[in-house]
């Protein structure tokens, strides 16, 4: 009987020691998995005439995925690139003209030195240079006159080529490039719908990187800093899974703790949240909780 007590007394001890050794270790932080999300949108009107991607796929940067309808924009951009012929013909008239001007100008300016070089010889006379000085007068006025009639037609030149670029910019933007490396989260439209600008096509995340944002009290702040290395734990069928992760940011202000903590004293504690970069293995997923663990303090 005496032995029976005594093992029973044991057992006791062995359970409340185990069970402070339990409370002992906890976990440094607890949160969820985000990743940035990114929706891409169309940057143009029209019917979307392919969209070749689902949810779950992985799409590289600068793929193209599909296009909009660029029917209307090609056939604008011709007659934009026909207006700009007729105009330019307009053109090339003045600029010959242009053209003869200055042709009877560099005669006239030579016609000039020559009369020049004779009064100094005493064979010409000043009536000769006057008059030659007048012509070029002439002629640069006309030539004035006629830019002046030109500039219209010019900034018209000017602006139908501002114009094209501008169809060429909307043409761009009708094919649908993928911005990122990530995994297609949401689709939001199919091939054959009407879009508009703005309209949401899908959304997408670089899940190769998860980012785990935990909450962690003031006096475990001062045992953390960045691009410190920690451990990160999710459940797994046989218990726990470990992961290294890196701290990437601190909050520096504090915050109430978020009300997934169920506890009324943990709710009304002041906590500040810090970001864990973790590389993942294809197991962690958006929203997962998971632990931080201070290597520190393990």
């Amino acid at each position: 009987m005496k032995n029976i007590r005594t093992i029973l007394i044991a057992l006791t001890i062995t359970m409340l020691l185990s069970a402070c050794n339990d409370n002992d270790s906890k976990a440094d932080g607890y949160g969820n998995f985000e990743a940035t999300e990114i929706t891409i949108s169309a940057e143009n009107n029209g019917k979307l005439i392919q969209f070749n991607l689902n949810e779950g796929d992985v799409l590289q940067k600068e793929q193209l995925i599909g296009y909009i309808d660029t029917i209307a924009l090609t056939l604008k951009r011709e007659q934009l690139q026909v207006s700009k012929a007729v105009i330019g013909s307009k053109s090339k008239g003045v600029l010959s003209q242009i053209a003869v001007l200055n042709s009877k100008l560099k005669t006239a300016n030579t016609n000039k030195t020559r009369v020049e070089n004779l009064i100094k010889d005493n064979a010409g006379t000043q009536k000769q240079l006057d008059d030659v000085v007048g012509e070029i007068d002439v002629i640069k006025n006309q030539i004035r006159s006629v830019e002046i009639q030109n500039a219209p037609v010019v900034n018209e030149l000017k602006s139908i080529d501002v114009q094209i670029k501008q169809v060429d910019d909307q043409i761009q933007k009708s094919k649908i490039i993928n911005p990122i490396n990530g995994t297609v989260l949401s689709k939001y439209a199919e091939s054959n719908e009407i879009v508009s600008f703005g309209k949401p096509l899908y959304k997408i995340a670089d899940l190769s990187t998860m980012e785990l944002r935990v909450y962690v009290s003031e006096t475990q702040l001062a045992n953390i800093s960045i691009g410190e290395n920690v451990s990160v734990k999710i459940d797994d069928q046989d218990g726990m899974k470990t992961y290294d992760g890196k701290v990437s940011w601190i909050a520096s202000e504090a915050e109430f703790t978020p009300k997934i903590i169920q506890t009324k004293e943990e709710r009304v504690a002041l906590v500040y949240a810090v970001k864990v970069h973790v590389k993942n293995d294809g197991s962690l997923k958006i929203g997962m909780p998971a632990e931080m663990w201070l290597q520190n303090q393990e």
